[in-house]
This record gives C-alpha cells, sequence and structure tokens, in this order.
C-alpha cells in the first residue's frame, strides 16, 4: 500500500504556532490576572457568595417612669423577607408561601412593592409570624430559595397607662416614609423609626446601633453554619429614657378623666418636672404596633372624641377666669389699683350699648380685690381692666409664656393667641374694635386661646414668685425659661394668699380642691370659659405646698360648666394622691405595673 506524506506548508505551521503561543500567552495573563493582580476582588465575591452577612436590628432603648417602672419595653417578633436576586419566579413563591402559611397572597405582594429597595437587599414579606408559620417555613426551606426569617424587636408595653400623647409611637420604614428621612443611610425599609411624642423627640437616643451575623451558605444559599473567620457585630441597644412621670398619679388621672373630654396635667413647680400628662380620651398605646384594621382606623378617625389630639400640647381653649391674676399683677405693679378699693356687684355691668353679666346673676355685692379673686367676680375686673391698655395687658401674658411655645420636649405644640393692638387691627381693622375688648379680655375671653400646658407654666410661675423652669417630660438639669415675670415680693404674696383665698373662703369658687391634709395649703383659681359651641369649659389651675414641697395642677374638662364644681375635685384626687398617696380606693398593685 502506497502511503503519502503528511506536508503541513511551513507558512500554515508558522501561523499555527503564533496563534497557539499567543493562546496560551492570553491565558496564563488572564489567570495572572485572576489569582495575583485581581487576587483580592475575586476572593471577597467568592466569599460574598460563600457567606451572607445579615442584618441584627438593635432594640430601642426602654422609657421608664421616675420610679424605675418600666412603661415602653420591647419584646421580639418574627420577620419574613426576600433577597429578590435570589429568586427566581416571585410569583410561585409567593403561592407557595401563601399555600404553606395561609397568608394573603395579595397581602404578600402588597408587602413586597411596599419594602421593595433594589434586587439586593432584604424585601419584607410578612410580620409577626407565629410559631405555626415558623415552623411550616423551616421545614421546607428547600423550596423556598432566597427567604430569611429574622427576629426583629417590636414596642410593647407592660403597663395599664395610657400615656399615648407623650410616650409617642413609632412606625415602620417604608418609601413613603423613607423619602422624608434627612437622614436616609441610618435607615432601611422595615425598621422602626420615632413618628411622635417622645419616640420621635429623643430618636437618635433611643434608635441604637444595628448589628451583623455573618453565615455560611451553600450553592444554594442554605445556611450551613457559622463563619469563624468573621467576627459577628452584636447590635447596640438604643439609650433608655428615664422620664419624670410618677406612673401611678398618672394611672389615677387617667381614671378620673376617662368619662370626661380634657386635660389633667402635675408638675414640679420649681424644677419643671411633669407628674402627669392625660390628654382625655385616648386610645391604645399599641395602636401602632403591628397593622390596624380598617375599622379601628376607621373608629379611631370618626370619634367626635377626636382621640388622636393632644389636648395638652395642642388643645387651644380660652382660659376663663384662671386668666383675671394676669389683669391684677398688672395693676398692682404699676399701682393703678388700691387692693382695698371696693366697687357693688349686681350682676351686670353696662359698657356702651352692651351688658356684660356677672357668672353670679344676683351679684357679689361689695367687692374688693381679694373677694374678686376668691369669688371670681367678673362686673369688678371690668371696672378695673379698664384702667389698663391692651398692650400692658398683653405685654404682662407675654411675660407669663403665652403667645408662644412653652418649649417642652416634645416635636409639636401650639402657642395660642394673646391679642394685641397689631393683631386686632389686622384681624377688625383700624376703627373695628374699641377699648371695650378689654372687658373681654380680663376675664379670659374674646381672642384669648392658651395650650393647658401654657397654663400650667403660668400658675408655675405664680407658685415660685417667677422662679419655675421650664416643663420638660425627661429628667435633665433644669431649663430656665428665656424671660421670666418680675413683680415685687409684696405683690406676690398678696396674690398668693388670694389664691389661697380661693379655696378657704366660705364662697371661694375652688373649696372642691382642698383635699383637707394637715400642713398642705392649696392655692388655685377656678375658672369657666364660654364656648361658642356648646357647655362652657371647666378650668382649675392650682398648687399645693408643704414645706418644701410643692405640686401645681392644670385641669380642663371640656364642656364641663363650672370649674369649681368639676375641674376643681379633679385637682383634689391629684393633691391627696401626692401628698398621702391615697386619693381614691383604687387597687394598684404591683401586677398593675
Amino acid at each position: 500500500m502506497l502511503k503519502a506524506k503528511n506536508v503541513i506548508p511551513k507558512q500554515r505551521l508558522i501561523v499555527f504556532t503564533i496563534v497557539v503561543v499567543i493562546s496560551f500567552i492570553t491565558l496564563i495573563g488572564r489567570f495572572f490576572q485572576i489569582q495575583v493582580y485581581q487576587h483580592n476582588t475575586y476572593q471577597t465575591k467568592a466569599e460574598a457568595n460563600r457567606i451572607k452577612a445579615v442584618m441584627r436590628n438593635a432594640p430601642r432603648g426602654l422609657i421608664i417612669d421616675r420610679n424605675g417602672k418600666i412603661l415602653v419595653d420591647n419584646y421580639p417578633t418574627y420577620v419574613l423577607s426576600c433577597i429578590p436576586i435570589e429568586i427566581e419566579d416571585k410569583d410561585a413563591l409567593i403561592k407557595l408561601i401563601s399555600k404553606l402559611t395561609g397568608l394573603d397572597s395579595l397581602f404578600l405582594r402588597q408587602n413586597y412593592s411596599k419594602y421593595y429597595r433594589n434586587r439586593f437587599s432584604p424585601t419584607r414579606l410578612a410580620k409577626d409570624l407565629s410559631f405555626q408559620h415558623i415552623s411550616v417555613l423551616e421545614e421546607h426551606k428547600s423550596e423556598l430559595h432566597g427567604i430569611q426569617i429574622t427576629q426583629f424587636p417590636e414596642r410593647y408595653y407592660p403597663t395599664q397607662i395610657s400615656g399615648t400623647h407623650f410616650l409617642g409611637y413609632v412606625n415602620e420604614v417604608n418609601q413613603n416614609i423613607r423619602g422624608k428621612i434627612s437622614d436616609k443611610k441610618q435607615y432601611e425599609l422595615g425598621d422602626l423609626i420615632g413618628w411622635h411624642g417622645l419616640e420621635k423627640e429623643y430618636e437618635s437616643e433611643l434608635r441604637g446601633d444595628k448589628g451583623v451575623k455573618y453565615i455560611e451558605v451553600d450553592a444554594f444559599g442554605r445556611e450551613v453554619g457559622n463563619v469563624d473567620e468573621y467576627k459577628d457585630i452584636p447590635p447596640n441597644p438604643g439609650n433608655n429614657l428615664k422620664l419624670t412621670i410618677d406612673a401611678k398619679l398618672q394611672l389615677l388621672l387617667e381614671g378620673l378623666m376617662s368619662t370626661y373630654q380634657g386635660v389633667a396635667i402635675v408638675s414640679n413647680p420649681k424644677n419643671g418636672d411633669i407628674l402627669s400628662y392625660v390628654s382625655s380620651p385616648s386610645h391604645a398605646p399599641d395602636l401602632f404596633t403591628g397593622s390596624v384594621s380598617s375599622e379601628t382606623w376607621s373608629n379611631i378617625l370618626n370619634n367626635p372624641g377626636r382621640p388622636l389630639v393632644d389636648r395638652v400640647s395642642s388643645g387651644l381653649y380660652p382660659p376663663g377666669s384662671t386668666l383675671k391674676m394676669i389683669t391684677a399683677l398688672s395693676l398692682l405693679d404699676k399701682k393703678l389699683i388700691d387692693p382695698k378699693w371696693a366697687t357693688t356687684c349686681t350682676g351686670s355691668y353696662f359698657y356702651g350699648d352692651r351688658t356684660f353679666r356677672c357668672w353670679n346673676e344676683n351679684g357679689h355685692g361689695e367687692v374688693d380685690l381679694r373677694k374678686a379673686i376668691a369669688q371670681s367676680c367678673n362686673v369688678y375686673f371690668y371696672k378695673v381692666v379698664q384702667r389698663l391698655t391692651l398692650t400692658e395687658w398683653s405685654e404682662t401674658c407675654k411675660q407669663f409664656g403665652f403667645g408662644k411655645k412653652t418649649g417642652i420636649d416634645l416635636p409639636m405644640e401650639k402657642t395660642g393667641v394673646i391679642p394685641t393692638s397689631d393683631y386686632m387691627n389686622a384681624r377688625y381693622g383700624r376703627w373695628g374694635w374699641s377699648k371695650g375688648v378689654m372687658l373681654n379680655v380680663a376675664i379670659g375671653q374674646g381672642d384669648v386661646l392658651v395650650t393647658p400646658l401654657q397654663m400650667l407654666h403660668y400658675i408655675n410661675q405664680i407658685a415660685t414668685h417667677g422662679n419655675a423652669n421650664l416643663l420638660h417630660l425627661v429628667h435633665k438639669k433644669p431649663e430656665e425659661p428665656s424671660r421670666r415675670p418680675v413683680f415685687s415680693s409684696k405683690t406676690w404674696k398678696r396674690i398668693e394668699r388670694y389664691l389661697t383665698a380661693v379655696v378657704y373662703d366660705n364662697k371661694g369658687t375652688g373649696k372642691a380642691a382642698n383635699p383637707n391634709i394637715k400642713n398642705v395649703i392649696i392655692s388655685g383659681k377656678t375658672g369657666t370659659a364660654e364656648n361658642p359651641h356648646g357647655e362652657p369649659h371647666a378650668w382649675f389651675v392650682g398648687y399645693g405646698k408643704k414645706e418644701n414641697d410643692i405640686v401645681s395642677v392644670a385641669i380642663l374638662i371640656e364642656n364641663g360648666g363650672h370649674g369649681g364644681e368639676t375641674a376643681a375635685p379633679i385637682a383634689r384626687e391629684a393633691f391627696r394622691s401626692h401628698f398621702n398617696n391615697s386619693a381614691l380606693n383604687i387597687e394598684t398593685s404591683n401586677s398593675d405595673y
């Protein structure tokens, strides 16, 4: 058999050799690039495929009362999330989860859209998983690629008190909320953020710092164990917040106010500590914890008592006769009145073409300044206030902090209205009002609007002769107001004697505020504020002293009628509770707290 030699042209051999050499050089170069030059980069990617970093949420700081009782705590709840990039078919996964757990698939899809941020970040599907949910999901984890179950510290309220208007609440960060946050790097979707009250005001202290747990996973993303070469970073819990609130007193006043719409606040005038902060009606403190049913939310919104409104810091009311001390202080300071000067009250007073009436239709007879305050005679103040100008009167109001925020450590507070000449000109026109307006403002009516917080600060300044500090809810160094009312010691003492007469005189309007406790002296002022929308509002502001101990109260009952009949008795129980802890026969065992 003839055989032919394999003959390759020399030129083709050279080309082939060059191609092979270049290929090997390229391959070696690429290997060098991957294994040596970019070793760190590819090692990091490999580690990322092998190791999963799971964020661990930090518990928020506790909120405790002045005696160490926990008002707001944390409890563990469980959250189901998914990593979008690890999911092959989102709809199929959601259907499977719904089939296994019984969770509504529409609810799961809505959560996915609500919390989705990008393909690599965990996206929440469900929260507050039950033990049964967790068990069945763990059982079928091999079929559920890309999901994870994490523990989440939810807010919990272990006491019987409500306190919702000062404690506030937290909210879950979603796409909408995240868009309103200035420091977006601090929050992931699904995180908790203080959204109202002290939770919002002290968010930076309560929040804490997240931790990281490193877990080794296989090619399917299943957890196979811990990672020894990486050290977990434990979450750093938020700082605890110690309040000035007394939980027992708060519980007592919430109970007393449960049938009313109004306010009951108690404080220490010397340092500004608020001992009780009640806005009634209220709502359950855990209303915003977890999901709120549409029916529950509708009931809250349609409640005529408006339980979401914080009446303490945001409610605006005419102060009524409680503001008569402003007129008295201004007149005494300017020496425009002799305290012994007296006039006759017949039950009404004619000014121009109008009749201004006293609350006592039969009149008070002969009245001097002491009797006018003790029995709350309107006619006396109608007459003497005409010696002041509106500017002089409003200036005295400003000394006591009316017309501006008190500066309490809460995120929302209203300023109220103290009419001045400029205000009246702007509202009614230069010729639309006259000096007759003074007859209304003298008794806390007309255009005057105040918040209960301002009233508490006002009575605190009288109780301390102008030395009260700013009101606050969190224990801290007492902060002085930017401006203090300045009157002579003689004037302060005279006003205090008159306020004591309100409670102890036979015809004093505040007799019902007397707790009848040995060595405790109560001073205060009642008020019946006319309300164009219904029955008058009932006020009592006052303070009690026992040696070096002093406590103040501001009580407002909406549509409550006479302050001495409805507001003063509640003040009495607050005084009793503070001075001897035996206000009412209410069981307050340790289990209540």
